[in-house]
Parts: structure tokens; C-alpha cells; sequence
């Protein structure tokens, strides 16, 4: 299993669209992805999960991957969280 501690810095958070993005990448891979805040693990392929974590500006999140692809899947999502990810 990976893992990374990444903050989200874009202005309005992990919003739909931008959740709908998150998932979108995650769709081209086959590990299991969770998202972590705080006590809360939800499965980062869930809209309605993600949606249920009210990921703010400024909220350090988890992400957590176990699979084949796994390093793959965290790096693409680290890219989109520090790069393509805008309100």
C-alpha cells in the first residue's frame, strides 16, 4: 500500500466538479483508492463519499491506494491536486 498527506488549496475545495474530475482519473485504474480526513476513510471512487467529506480550502487529506497501479494512481492524483485542480 501507498499513501500520501496532500493539501487542498484551491479556493472552493473538493466541490462536485472538481470531486467528479478526482474520480474520472481514478476510473483508469484498477488499485483501491481511499481518501482520509480526520477519522473519516471513505472510497475515493465515490462521489457521494468524497461529496460527504467537505474537503475545504486548506484541508490535508490522505490518499491511500493498494493495487497494482497504485503508485501510479497517487501520482496522478497529487498531479491534479497541485496542478489542474482550480476553483
Amino acid at each position: 500500500m501507498n499513501s500520501v498527506e496532500i493539501r487542498i488549496m484551491n479556493a472552493s475545495g473538493l466541490h462536485v466538479r472538481p470531486a467528479t474530475q478526482f474520480i474520472k482519473i481514478l476510473d483508469k485504474f484498477h488499485s483501491e483508492i481511499s481518501v482520509i480526513k480526520g477519522e473519516r476513510k471513505v472510497n475515493g471512487k465515490s462521489i457521494m463519499g468524497l461529496m460527504s467529506l467537505a474537503i475545504a480550502k486548506g484541508t490535508t487529506i490522505k490518499i491511500e491506494a493498494e493495487g497494482l497501479d497504485e503508485q501510479q494512481a497517487i501520482d496522478a492524483l497529487v498531479n491534479f491536486i497541485e496542478h489542474e485542480l482550480d476553483d
